[in-house]
């Protein structure tokens, strides 16, 4: 008797339990539909996940598929909707005339974990993101940035990273490491006042660790997080990804106390010994937010932004070059018609390079790194072309429409440096062409950015042929997609062009 009681309770609970889901999945689908009614047109989602699995399937295919439904777009991450923005129009109208409804960050679960929402990419859109951007915007310029003697560091870093590409030449060899330290040592010079030697392997450790974290944030590990970020209490890889933020702040909180150790107030040398004058001069100040935290993650936002985006960007550079030898060949006839092979290339030379010009920025539409844009949120209500959006809501750009849009470029779906020369040869940027976004949010180092790129591109064309290994297959041009969009691994050849001396 108790047997056959067990197996009717038990028997209930499973209908109880199978009653409950059902009742949950169709009330999700519900909810859902409410919202469709409300919002842009959108790839449909699927219960509790929403078009998270179809972006992890394919997350290039499934970018590039988000035009057709409009100027704008409505994914579901998870539960949640949010909005794609796919045109260069309704892009401005946003971020530049309704910048403050726009002009947000939203609290994603992994990012805030690592961050705990300090320093400057991931602050909330208020009175902390101000004064710490405004500090590190006017520092920056202090230190060099848009300046000639910051030229001139760039400068002196191709120097190096040149016999550094060489080292192995005639040999396959993956260049990632080279170009990663040589960018780095840019924003190194300015945040922590030195470089970085090619062989050193603490550093290079730290750039392993910081490309690491780059990737599996985007990736299926981080996506989940996102979803369930309760598992963070958990074992598992996310646990990794933590662990590599705390050795980078580490590193970067042992060099803050040596900055303090050596603090000549009558003579900062870099922007950590900066701040640190700043955290003295506020201290008495009750809504000062310069503190110890956000310099360390200011720091950290400054190390990864002025590192990644431009190291990836030159390693697609290289891809399409070795693609594309005649524009290889034309950029070096070009670049020694002009410098010779000794003479290191300054920004004034743009104007006399128009095609290494153009083809410099050709790499970044091309290499298109944030693919969706940096992700913004709604601070208040707000309207967009007719629909209604409410606070909170995440906003992204597609910048993988915007950098193809078959109305602005000549060449959308190819690349070809004539995409930035008029009908007589000379360099002209398209308005399509915003790799750097627009708004209150635009990148921090966007003329660093511009500086490296083409000062570092022209030299390694003034003197090193690239070429593919023989038989080794090309990469998947669709690359990483995780926080930026990257590159699969890959090794090259160099060969020297000698000098002329």
């Amino acid at each position: 008797m108790w047997t056959t009681l067990l197996k009717l309770d038990l028997a209930s609970v499973g209908l109880a339990l199978s009653l409950f889901f059902v009742f949950i999945v169709v009330f999700e689908i519900f909810r859902i539909n409410s919202y469709r009614g409300r919002t842009p047109p959108g790839p449909r989602p699927l219960p509790f996940v929403g078009t998270v699995p179809q972006f992890l399937l394919n997350p290039m295919e499934f970018i590039r598929s988000l035009s057709q439904y409009g100027e704008m777009t409505t994914v579901y991450l998870g539960r949640k909707p949010a909005i794609l923005l796919n045109t260069i129009q309704v892009m401005k109208e946003a971020l530049v005339q309704n910048a403050s409804s726009f002009s947000g960050r939203p609290a994603i679960p992994l990012l805030i974990w690592i961050t705990e929402g300090y320093g400057i990419v991931m602050a909330t859109y208020g009175h902390s993101w101000r004064q710490q951007r405004r500090f590190a915007l006017h520092t920056l310029r202090n230190f060099g940035l848009g300046k000639k003697s910051l030229e001139e560091r760039v400068t002196e870093e191709s120097s190096y990273l040149v016999p550094e590409m060489l080292k192995l030449e005639g040999k396959p060899f993956d260049p990632q490491h080279a170009i990663q330290n040589a960018a780095s040592n840019i924003i190194c010079s300015i945040v922590f006042g030195d470089r970085f030697d090619y062989d050193d392997k603490r550093f290079a450790y730290l750039l392993e660790i910081l490309k690491e974290n780059i990737i599996q944030s985007g990736s299926l590990v981080g996506q989940v997080f996102n979803l369930l970020p309760i598992i963070k209490h958990f074992p598992g890889p996310h646990q990794k990804i933590y662990q590599n933020a705390v050795e980078l702040k580490a590193f970067i909180r042992d060099t803050v106390k040596t900055h303090r150790e050596t603090l000549d107030p009558d003579s900062p040398r870099d922007f950590i010994d900066a701040y640190l004058l700043e955290m003295e001069k506020q201290k008495s100040i009750k809504d000062s937010t310069f503190h110890e935290d956000n310099l360390v993650m200011s720091v950290s936002d400054l190390f990864l932004a002025g590192t990644d985006t431009t190291a990836t960007t030159i390693r697609w550079g290289l891809i399409y070059l070795t693609q594309n030898p005649h524009v290889q060949e034309r950029c070096h006839e070009e670049i020694v018609q002009v410098l010779g092979y000794d003479r290191l290339p300054s920004m004034d030379d743009r104007d006399k390079l128009p095609y290494t010009y153009a083809t410099v920025h050709e790499f970044q539409r091309c290499a298109n790194i944030v693919p969706s844009g940096v992700f913004h949120e709604t601070t208040q209500p707000a309207q967009l072309r007719g629909y209604d959006i409410p606070k909170g809501t995440e906003v992204f750009t597609n910048l993988t429409a915007i950098l193809t849009d078959k109305e602005h470029w000549k060449h959308p779906d190819t690349f070809n440096p004539e995409n930035f020369l008029d009908e007589n040869g000379h360099f002209f940027k398209p308005e399509s062409f915003l790799p750097f976004s627009l708004g209150p949010r635009v990148c921090l180092g966007e003329s660093l950015a511009k500086m490296e790129l083409f000062l570092f591109t022209t030299s390694l064309l003034q003197r090193i042929r690239f070429s593919w290994p023989p038989g080794a297959k090309w990469p998947d041009m669709n690359g990483i997609v995780s926080l930026t969009r990257s590159p699969e691994p890959f090794d090259i050849i160099c060969h020297s062009r000698g000098s002329k001396k």
